[in-house]
């Protein structure tokens, strides 16, 4: 894999972090949707690079994407990496967080850095449907750090060939401070909002599931004290704190046995070096820090052609894959 080199006049960690957003305003192509329901009569939407039931999809390998908090297929990196692997002769599909689709779903539960029973569910469909392909997944920021935990709790029968690990929160409680200083404060504003929308829109289900009004929710300035009001006694944890702590995937690196790829910038604005294994990793992971490239940013080129790093390594990277 070629090392990353920021775009001449972009190795600003704050540019390479929303340079993606002003490059690409619309996504590359239009997605086939599919619902998937969950067996706790929820659901969750499936975005495809075409549809997986047409002929010419049964014998390509499969690219499966995880995107960061709040993420969506039309965030830049999404449908750009769906793309370039489809491109390169790739089935690709992005499974949406429950809640992410621009759909409410259903029941009060939405997600969270280390759930994994979704991811699970949706893998076994992928692998019923597609039993002898090989599979690589990708995760983005959160989507990350859940892969991780996944990684390590499926480690025995993953049901992938592969994995890379992008610009992830691996130490939540380090991060989560992090995002609150300086200009990092704009990227919790913009999380913040959006995680707060999704909550008031379902507030109705969080009041008799949490006893939380319409105001508590609105008063939250701070991404830990949503995770301290919502996510964490939503999912089963004590606190932010307890969420934090059971959830960070960096506790278990070590657990996993698959062949995985972890990159990460580090000049990450939302990062602080804790996330970054500082402890002998297994020789199945191949760990690889760069100088620079913001927050899932990896912006090369320069600045009148800036080209996406990771959308033309990636699906080199697992060319060999392909045919295997």
């Amino acid at each position: 894999m070629t090392k990353f080199t920021a775009a001449r006049g972009m190795s600003n960690p704050h540019l390479q972090t929303l340079a993606p957003r002003f490059i690409r305003k619309k996504a590359l192509f239009e997605p086939v949707w599919q619902t998937l329901d969950t067996p706790d009569g929820d659901f969750l939407d499936l975005a495809w690079s075409e549809d997986p039931n047409s002929k010419s999809a049964q014998n390509k390998p499969l690219f499966i994407l995880f995107h960061g908090l709040e993420g969506c297929f039309y965030s830049p990196y999404a449908n750009g990496l769906m793309a370039a692997f489809a491109k390169q002769g790739w089935l690709s599909v992005m499974m949406h967080f429950r809640g992410c689709s621009g759909k409410p779903n259903r029941l009060a539960r939405a997600y969270h850095s280390g759930e994994t029973e979704d991811a699970r569910f949706f893998l076994q469909h992928i692998h019923q449907q597609f039993p002898e392909q090989s599979k690589v997944a990708i995760g983005i920021s959160l989507g990350g750090n859940m892969l991780a935990n996944y990684l390590a709790e499926y480690a025995d029968n993953p049901l992938l060939n592969a994995a890379t690990i992008v610009s992830a929160p691996l130490d939540l409680a380090a991060c989560s401070l992090r995002i609150e200083q300086g200009f990092s404060k704009l990227y919790k504003a913009y999380l913040l909002k959006s995680l707060k929308r999704n909550a008031l829109r379902k507030h109705h289900m969080l009041k008799g599931e949490l006893g939380l009004n319409y105001q508590s929710i609105k008063r939250v300035t701070k991404l830990s004290d949503f995770d301290d009001l919502v996510t964490a006694p939503l999912h089963g944890f004590k606190n932010a704190e307890d969420y934090y702590q059971r959830c960070s995937g960096i506790h278990r690196l070590q657990q996993i046995k698959l062949p995985t790829q972890i990159i990460h910038a580090k000049d990450d604005p939302f990062m602080t070096d804790a996330v970054i294994p500082h402890f002998v990793l297994p020789d199945n992971i191949d760990y690889r820090l760069m100088d620079n490239g913001g927050h899932v940013g990896f912006v090369t080129g320069s600045m009148l052609k800036p080209r996406f790093w990771l959308e033309e390594t990636l699906p080199a990277y697992y060319q060999a894959l392909k045919t295997a």
